[in-house]
C-alpha cells in the first residue's frame, strides 16, 4: 500500500515539475539536446545516449540539486556558488569546445618562419581531419599538461581512452601545415621538457642512468600519454606510403622534384655593404637571436671575403636565415653584396648535428641531402615492410613506441617481435614526415623520425594575434599586420 503512495507522489510531483517547466527552458533543453545527439552520433557510440536523462533532469525536473546554493539564505553562498556555476559550465564549454572543435596554439620557435612567427597566436581546426577524442579525458582545459604554480600533471591517466579519431572533412595533404604531439616527447625529464634537448638527445649524451642519478640536473623522469605530449606546429612534406628524399635542398617524393614553399628559409653567409642594423632586421622580420656577426677578426674577414668575390674590405658579413623574397628585399635596399648557402660551405664536412634520423646515419646523410639513393619509404596502414638490421634502425621506434610491440629488438642480425622471430611487420598506423620552413633552424622529422597519425591534433587556420618578442608594446611589439592573417598562405 505504501509503495503505490509513494509511485503517485512520484508521479505527482514529477507533473507538477513537468507543468511548472517555462516555454523557454523547454526551448533550451531542445537545442542542446539535438547538440548532444549529434554529437553522439559522431562519436558512434550509442551508450553515451543514456546521458540525456541527466540532460533532462539538470534542465526539466531538478532531482539531483545542482542549484541547491539557489535556495540559500545566505546571500554569501549564492553571491560565491553563483559565480562557481559560471565558471564551471564555461569549463565544460570550453573543455569540448578545444577537444572537439579547435583550440588556440602559440608558435615557440622560429621553425616555420618565414610562413608562421615566433610569438603567433594560433587558431587550430581539429574538425578538418577528424578530432582526436581525448586519451586523457579527465583534464584541465586550459593548460596542455602542466599546472602553473602548482607545477603538477594537468591530467590524470587513468582512465585512458584508446585512440579513436572521428570523421574528418578530408585527410592530411602534403603541404599542410600540421600541429601534433611530440613523437619523441614520450619519455620527457622535468627540467629539459620545454627546451630543444629532448630525452633521446640527452640519452645519447649522458647515457640513461646518468640521467636517472642525477635528478638535481635532469629532474625528474616523466612518462607522458600522447596527447599530453607537447605540441609541436610543422609543414608535412611527406605522406604515408611515399618514399622520401631530400637532394641539395630539394624535396624529392617518389622520385619527383617539389617546389619550395615560397616562405622557404636556408642559412646564409652574407657580404652586405653596411652594418644590419635593428630597424633592417625588424623590417625584414628578422629575430636578432637568429643572427651570427663573421669577421671578429683578420682571419675570418678573409677567409669570409674568399668565399664570397663580390665583397670588399669595408663589407659586414652575417650567417642569417633569409628566403628568396628577403634576399630580393635586401638587394633593393642596396645592402646585398654576395651571399652563399651556409650547408654548401659545409659540404664534405662531417654532419653539424650528430642526432640526424636514424640513430648513426649521420655519416652518410645531412640536413640538406637526406635519405640516400634509394630514399626512405614512409609507413603507411596496412603496409609490410622486411625486416633487415638496416632499416630496423629506420622503422623500430615506430614499432616498439606508436605501436606498442614493447618487446621488439634485435639480435645477432634477427628481428624479434613480442619474443618471437620475425622477418616482416605490417603497420598499423598512418605516419607522416614533417619539416620546418626555416630548414635550417628547424627540429624536425629529420631529427626525430616519422610522426604518427595518433599525434595528429589539427591544422592551423588563422593567425589571431602576433607578438615580436624583441619589441615592446608600444614599439612595434604587436604585428598589426598578421591579425586574423591565413596560417598557411603557401597551401
Amino acid at each position: 500500500m505504501t509503495n503505490s503512495n509513494d509511485n503517485k507522489s512520484f508521479s505527482a510531483d514529477f507533473k507538477r515539475r513537468i507543468s511548472e517547466i517555462k516555454t523557454t527552458r523547454w526551448i533550451r533543453f531542445g537545442i542542446v539536446s539535438l547538440i548532444f545527439l549529434a554529437w553522439v552520433a559522431w562519436m558512434g557510440n550509442w551508450w553515451l545516449a543514456l546521458l540525456i536523462f541527466l540532460l533532462f533532469d539538470i534542465y526539466i525536473t531538478g532531482y539531483i540539486p545542482f542549484t541547491w546554493w539557489k535556495k540559500s539564505k545566505n546571500k554569501t553562498v549564492r553571491s560565491v556558488m553563483s559565480w562557481v556555476d559560471a565558471i564551471v559550465y564555461a569549463l565544460i564549454l570550453v573543455y569540448f569546445v578545444f577537444a572537439f572543435v579547435g583550440q588556440n596554439y602559440q608558435i615557440p620557435s622560429s621553425s616555420l618562419e618565414k610562413t608562421l612567427l615566433t610569438g603567433d597566436y594560433l587558431w587550430v581546426n581539429k574538425m578538418i581531419y577528424g578530432p582526436r577524442v581525448p586519451m586523457t579525458p579527465v583534464h584541465f582545459p586550459l593548460v596542455h599538461n602542466k599546472l602553473p604554480i602548482l607545477n603538477c600533471n594537468s591530467y590524470l591517466e587513468s582512465p585512458s581512452v584508446s585512440y579513436k579519431r572521428l570523421k574528418g572533412l578530408r585527410n592530411v595533404e602534403e603541404g599542410d601545415i600540421v600541429v601534433f604531439n611530440f613523437p619523441a616527447g614520450d619519455t620527457v625529464t622535468s627540467r629539459y621538457e620545454d627546451t630543444p634537448e629532448y630525452y633521446d638527445v640527452l640519452v645519447r649524451r649522458y647515457g640513461r642512468e646518468a640521467i636517472k642519478a642525477n635528478p638535481a640536473q635532469f629532474g625528474e623522469v616523466i612518462y607522458r600519454p600522447v596527447d599530453r605530449r607537447q605540441n609541436f606546429v610543422k609543414r608535412a612534406v611527406g605522406l604515408p606510403g611515399d618514399n622520401f628524399k631530400i637532394i641539395d635542398d630539394t624535396i624529392y617524393i617518389n622520385g619527383k622534384a617539389q617546389a619550395m614553399p615560397e616562405h622557404a628559409q636556408f642559412n646564409y653567409l652574407i657580404a652586405t655593404s653596411s652594418e644590419l642594423t635593428e630597424d633592417i632586421l625588424h623590417k625584414l622580420g628578422i629575430a636578432k637571436s637568429d643572427i651570427f656577426a663573421v669577421g671578429a677578426n683578420a682571419v675570418e674577414r678573409n677567409n669570409a671575403m674568399s668565399l664570397l668575390p663580390n665583397s670588399t674590405t669595408s663589407s659586414s658579413f652575417y650567417i642569417v636565415p633569409l628566403s628568396e623574397g628577403m634576399a630580393a628585399e635586401l638587394a633593393e635596399m642596396g645592402l646585398l653584396q654576395d651571399r652563399i648557402k651556409y650547408n654548401h660551405l659545409m659540404a664534405g664536412a662531417p654532419a653539424e648535428n650528430d642526432y640526424i634520423f636514424p640513430e648513426g646515419i649521420a655519416s652518410r646523410w645531412t640536413l640538406s641531402d637526406y635519405g640516400g639513393t634509394d630514399g626512405l619509404t614512409i609507413p603507411a596502414k596496412g603496409m609490410t615492410i622486411e625486416l633487415t638490421p638496416d632499416n630496423w634502425l629506420i622503422y623500430n621506434r615506430c614499432i616498439r613506441n606508436y605501436e606498442g610491440h614493447h618487446d621488439a629488438y634485435i639480435k645477432d642480425g634477427q628481428v624479434f617481435i613480442d619474443g618471437k622471430p620475425a622477418d616482416s611487420y605490417t603497420f598499423a598506423m598512418d605516419y607522416y614526415f614533417m619539416m620546418g620552413d626555416n630548414r635550417d633552424n628547424s627540429q624536425d622529422s629529420r631529427f626525430w623520425g616519422f610522426v604518427p597519425e595518433d599525434h595528429i591534433v589539427g591544422t592551423p587556420i588563422m593567425v589571431l594575434i602576433s607578438f615580436d618578442r624583441e619589441r615592446s608594446i608600444f614599439n612595434g611589439g604587436i604585428r598589426w599586420n598578421r591579425i586574423f592573417r591565413d596560417a598557411n598562405p603557401d597551401k
